[in-house]
């Protein structure tokens, strides 16, 4: 059906525009202010470059009939895996680290059974790419949050996981079963875990993962008393600084608002896309109908290696924050754009032969100093029919404009 936009597809009005672009300046304001430069990437890339080393599951891309047949091409899922790619082969030689951001859409096959069935989505987020360590991961947070802040956001949650720690956990589980335990845990599959065969030992330390949730303290005391291999055991150091960091930034960032957010460490947290290293992260907002993952991300010191010429490591962190999910929390606030921007004036040629002054007068307006935004009345209307259309516009001011070009403004 040629006026139906594709099945996962959605048009975005001039309002649903106004109001997407309200959400992403703030946020922009945000990147800037932290040295954030905007980059973007091409929504179509090779397909084993998507897939991140196989990090991406191939089934979630939207696949293209390819040029040749040596060249497989998808859509982007995300953005990560593509400014990886840019950054280490197009901006090679620059001096880390490098701090970016984008704007973009995302589209990913949708799930079976789906009830919305959306396959094309909005996405703004950062990258810091050859930055690492307790620093490079307290900034990334604290400009996540403050974000979120920025936008008036009260209330929502920081969920965090350390990827690196959540291995160490999973290593004395046998190799064929350890990716079964993994993706049971990523998806809070307690009923899998109860069912694989495991020896009684090994189902209860599964469970126990994936109950490894709740106050920072509290879980990281009950890590704590876990035997833990020495990469667990630095992860849990650093954890333990980051939250300290957290603990003493994001108050500051609050300011003298009333806005709060609460942080819950998460062991069992595991992204969808399995190339983080280090902590991964989620925020989560609450509306009347449930809760809404706003944004997610975490650190990926391998994912460079696969696209540098010469496979070296570049550290990395960013997050995304999901342009729908926050419309949907910012939505109750009456924060967002209720209409599309009016004009402030209506220029009109009083006769046929007053067109040129017209065009000239409308253009002086706009070229003054103050942004003024003009419409020039494109004729076929009687005066009434004119000031009723002003009405339904908010235009506030007609110029009737004369041949001579003098204009004689009216007010509504």
């Amino acid at each position: 059906m040629v006026y139906q936009p594709p099945a996962g597809a959605r048009d975005l009005l001039p309002l649903d525009v106004a109001q997407k672009c309200w959400i992403e300046n703030r946020l922009q304001q945000v990147y800037h202010r932290c040295g954030y430069h905007q980059i973007i990437t091409s929504t179509i890339e090779r397909l084993d470059t998507l897939m991140a080393g196989g990090a991406i599951d191939r089934s979630t891309v939207l696949q293209l009939q390819a040029g040749t047949e040596e060249e497989n091409l998808g859509l982007r899922p995300e953005l990560t895996a593509s400014i990886a790619r840019t950054a280490v082969t197009r901006m090679a030689g620059v001096s880390y680290p490098q701090r970016l951001y984008y704007n973009a859409n995302v589209f990913r096959r949708a799930k079976e059974g789906s009830y919305s069935g959306q396959q094309e989505f909005y996405q703004a987020g950062v990258e810091l790419i050859g930055g690492g360590g307790l620093l490079a991961d307290g900034e990334i947070l604290l400009l996540l949050a403050e974000c979120l802040f920025e936008l008036g956001l009260n209330g929502w949650h920081l969920v965090l996981g350390e990827a690196g720690l959540t291995r160490s956990l999973l290593a004395p589980f046998p190799g064929k079963i350890q990716e079964k335990v993994r993706i049971a845990i990523a998806h809070l599959d307690r009923v899998t875990l109860e069912t694989l065969p495991l020896e009684p030992e090994l189902k209860a330390h599964a469970l126990m993962l994936l109950d490894l949730r709740g106050k920072p303290a509290d879980v990281l005391q009950k890590v704590a008393n876990l035997q833990l291999d020495p990469a667990g055991e630095e992860a849990l150091n650093n954890l333990k600084s980051l939250i300290d960091l957290l603990e003493q930034g994001l108050p500051n960032l609050a300011g003298n608002t009333n806005l709060t957010c609460q942080v819950t460490l998460d062991l069992s947290l595991i992204q969808t896309f399995n190339y983080y290293t280090g902590i991964v992260f989620e925020v989560v907002g609450e509306t009347d109908t449930g809760k809404n993952i706003l944004g997610q991300g975490g650190r990926y010191d391998h994912l460079l290696s696969l696209y540098h010429p010469q496979g070296h490591n570049v550290p990395g962190i960013g997050f995304c924050l999901n342009i729908e999910e926050l419309y949907q929390v910012l939505l109750p606030t009456a924060q967002l754009p209720q209409e599309t921007p009016t004009s402030e004036c209506l220029v009109v040629a009083e006769t046929p032969s007053a067109f040129p002054a017209a065009f000239t007068y409308a253009h002086s307006l706009r070229q003054s100093k103050d942004l003024v935004q003009v419409e020039l009345d494109l004729g076929g209307r009687n005066p009434e029919q004119i000031r009723e259309y002003a009405r339904y516009r908010r235009i506030s001011q007609i110029a009737w404009v004369k041949e001579s070009g003098s204009p004689a403004i009216e007010t509504l």
